[in-house]
């Protein structure tokens, strides 16, 4: 594993001293959001986790290895033209080719369980898309959060998916749907929908005490803490739906599908917005960085408290007992 992982001296200090980290994912700065807005977001999303006394660990893949925690050049290269967008599947090909790789949720998952943090915070994990009945297109997010130990922070799935769906998948594979303040599921740029959640959180302590519980009982995989994009800057639900509407139609129209799907639909949702959601994803990013660097926080603290019984010993019987 060591020939292929590469740890900030920073990042791998708090981990060591037990601190909180926060993972992100590089996506965002390559294929999520328009330069310059994603490196100045990249940067921002640091500073927010910063802000709130953790440690900030953007993950990617770059020179054959996964980087866990990057500089201001790693983060101006990855937004750059022709950086790949890597999830599960793509990893050893990449690391193998010494590609520059920009890392989805699953594949950022993948990187922060390696090197040993437990909260991710993103903006919207991927889920089951529109006309999954005739497309077999269920992002690999969702198959991660089964199998690896990581809490993502996110404003529920992205809006252009199936999110019904979406939540159906994700309890047959036994992963908790947290709502942070909320009882019914994130919808991205709006507030919420009438879905329900598995449960409710109001505070960061309560997420970590989550945390705790699944992990120490051995329910390995991860949680998905539903995040509602602050009212100031949510969009309009019936303008929001209308726009995916046309761009998932347009997206069939041209036969875009797989990994270019959601970059491409985001495109056509910032362009038919007049750039609202671009401003909406921004915003949501942000309160998921600070809200994700609280849990952070929350649950090294609790781990820190946390201290095992005391081995008991039991006497042994006398002879002829």
């Amino acid at each position: 594993m060591q020939d292929f992982l590469s740890i900030h001296p920073e990042v791998s200090a708090a981990l060591k001293a037990g601190k909180a980290v926060v993972a992100l994912e590089s996506t965002v700065i390559s294929h999520g959001l328009p330069y310059p807005a994603n490196v100045e977001t990249a940067n921002a999303l640091e500073a927010a986790i910063r802000a709130e006394g953790a440690v900030p660990a953007t993950i990617a893949v770059l020179d054959g290895r996964i980087r866990v925690g990057l500089d201001a050049d790693d983060i101006e290269r990855l937004a750059q033209p022709g950086v790949r967008k890597v999830s599960r599947r793509d990893l050893p090909v990449a690391l193998a080719q010494a590609a520059d790789g920009a890392t989805t949720v699953a594949a950022t998952m993948i990187g922060a369980a390696l090197a040993g943090i437990s909260v991710f915070a993103t903006g919207g994990i991927g889920g089951v898309h529109r006309g999954v009945e005739t497309t077999l297109d269920i992002s690999a997010d969702l198959e991660e959060l089964a199998a690896t130990d990581v809490a993502v922070v996110c404003a529920g799935a992205k809006a252009i998916l199936d999110l019904p769906r979406t939540l159906e998948y994700l309890e047959t594979k036994g992963v908790p749907v947290i709502g942070y303040g909320t009882d019914r599921f994130p919808a991205f740029y709006t507030a919420t929908l009438p879905l329900p959640v598995d449960g409710r959180c109001d505070t960061a302590d309560e997420v970590a005490r989550v945390l705790r519980a699944k992990w120490q009982l051995g329910l390995g995989g991860g949680v998905v803490i539903g995040v509602p994009i602050p009212d100031d800057a949510a969009l309009d639900a019936e303008a929001v739906e209308a726009a995916i509407a046309q761009a998932v139609g347009e997206a069939e129209a041209q036969g875009v599908r797989g990994k270019a799907l959601t970059p491409f639909l985001l495109q056509r949702m910032q362009e038919l917005t007049g750039g609202a959601s671009l401003a909406a994803n921004r915003a949501l990013l942000l309160n998921n960085a600070t809200i994700g660097a609280r849990i952070a926080v929350a649950y090294a603290r609790q781990k820190g408290e946390f201290t095992l019984p005391k081995k008991v010993v039991t006497a042994k019987r006398p002879p002829g007992y």
